[in-house]
């Protein structure tokens, strides 16, 4: 039998995280179980298909019902406060691991255009956007943030440190910061190392001209991986959300997705 679009332990979680449907004096027809939304919501993300296209028997109501649903909750912050109490699961049965993090950055096109899209070096100069991700030695995403695809990676070395939310660990106070960063040669500039050491993180960063970054793959490899699955996702391998909000609302979506794919196994 394949696997539910949503597990029964997946909606237990979710269910608590969302804002209380405001009373309909007036009556009308009911709204779509939340469930069911969200599964409609996961189909869209992991197919790529529009939503008008969502099958009617499905039950998850029409494509521009889930289409609100992923809208209003991306307002109320639900989807990021998903991925908080993930990592408070993995950080709490010591799934996480703090000796390293990787940070790394990966382009995709954008074929409608709108907010944080840029011409991309990498695809001729085409409209495009990226997604900048750090993961800690296991692979598990900690922090993602969206911007053009001209934006340099240095840029958000400093932001998506900061992104990074305080976990709750097994025991101690809750943790942010990991011990070592591994990164590639876009990073390598003087202002990366110093934001890293200043917060008593130490930088593992090719050095322009002096050394290779082959030697960093061994570590390096669990970000490629991760950022791999995310292409996986077929509504993010190319931007067809004009919105920010919309296609910041499937990122992280998507980034809990993979921290609960970590907290099943970890608790199997």
């Amino acid at each position: 039998m394949k696997d539910p679009l949503v597990s029964d332990e997946l909606s237990r979680v979710v269910e608590p995280l969302l804002p209380v449907r405001p009373p309909r004096p007036k009556g009308g027809r009911p709204p779509v179980d939340d469930r069911r939304a969200l599964e409609g919501i996961v189909f869209v993300l992991r197919t790529g298909v529009g939503w008008a296209y969502l099958p009617k028997e499905m039950g998850c109501g029409s494509g521009m019902t889930c289409w609100r649903r992923l809208r209003d909750w991306q307002a109320a912050g639900v989807w990021a406060r998903l991925h908080r109490v993930l990592l408070d699961r993995l950080g709490k049965a010591n799934a996480i691991d703090w000796s390293r993090a990787c940070i790394d950055s990966a382009s995709f096109a954008a074929k409608k255009g709108g907010e944080a899209t840029g011409p991309n070096p990498t695809d001729r100069g085409r409209p495009g956007s990226k997604r900048h991700l750090l993961v800690d030695g296991n692979g598990i995403p900690l922090a993602l943030l969206l911007t053009a695809a001209n934006r340099h990676d240095s840029k958000l070395l400093e932001p998506l440190i900061e992104a990074v939310p305080p976990v709750r660990q097994c025991a101690g106070r809750p943790r942010k910061r990991p011990v070592k960063l591994h990164a590639d040669k876009g990073y390598g500039f003087g202002h990366c190392r110093q934001a890293l050491r200043q917060r008593k993180i130490v930088p593992r960063i090719a050095r322009r001209g002096i050394e290779s970054s082959e030697r960093l793959g061994r570590h390096r490899w669990v970000i490629e991986r991760t950022l791999a699955w995310f292409s996986r996702f077929r509504r993010l391998a190319i931007r067809y959300e004009q919105r920010l909000d919309i296609l910041t609302g499937f990122h992280l979506l998507a980034t809990s997705l993979i921290c609960f794919k970590f907290v099943t196994r970890w608790s199997c």
